[in-house]
């Protein structure tokens, strides 16, 4: 197993700080993050120095990870808003972005190894979640279809209540109404 990286021995306020500093500025100027980050660790009293390169090829990494993290809420809302689920969608919006951080986490640590490195049951486990995100998304547009066909025999039926208790106000006879149920409600009877 590799050493870790100077980036992860960081404490975890200063790697925050970090991801910080970089959602706020972009990733870019890393001689000037250099700098700062290795005065607030000789400030803490740390004996840790992490070079612009380092951070370097962390941020690039962080980026993908940010930009994929974007994309993914991006699409879930797109999504929550297409299906129209405001309450169930808030929880199922924070756990896809929870399950898309672990499966970007090891995504990235597979990249970093070598072909016999590689442990199949980790990929196992990853291709699991998603697949059970996918159902679960799945399972809910199935509950949703059902909500909406509730819904749509409720009006339909309250329609025909309507139409029902009109009848003799407007002088319509069975004849009428039984084709206005059949043409416009879709009732048969």
């Amino acid at each position: 197993m590799p050493p870790p990286r100077k980036v992860e021995l960081l404490p975890p306020e200063l790697r925050q700080w970090l991801h910080d500093w970089w959602k706020a500025k972009g990733f870019h100027g890393y001689e000037e993050l250099a700098e700062e980050l290795n005065f607030r660790l000789a400030e803490d009293g740390l004996e840790l120095r992490i070079g612009k390169s380092a951070l370097h090829a962390y941020g690039q990494e962080y980026e993908q990870f940010v930009k994929l993290q974007n994309e993914a809420g991006a699409w879930a809302s797109q999504w929550l808003a297409d299906n129209d689920l405001s309450e169930e969608a808030d929880r199922h919006r924070v756990l896809f972005q929870m399950m898309t951080s672990v499966a970007f986490k090891v995504l990235k640590s597979q990249m970093t190894k070598e072909g016999e490195d590689i442990d199949p049951r980790e990929l196992h486990f990853l291709g699991k979640m998603m697949k059970d995100i996918m159902s679960s998304a799945g399972i809910r547009e199935q509950l949703m279809v059902k909500e909406r066909a509730r819904i749509a025999a409720e009006e339909r039926a309250n329609a025909v209540e309507a139409l029902d208790s009109a009848r003799d106000e407007l002088g319509l006879s069975s004849d009428v109404i039984g084709k206005l149920r059949r043409e416009f409600l879709g009732v048969r009877a």
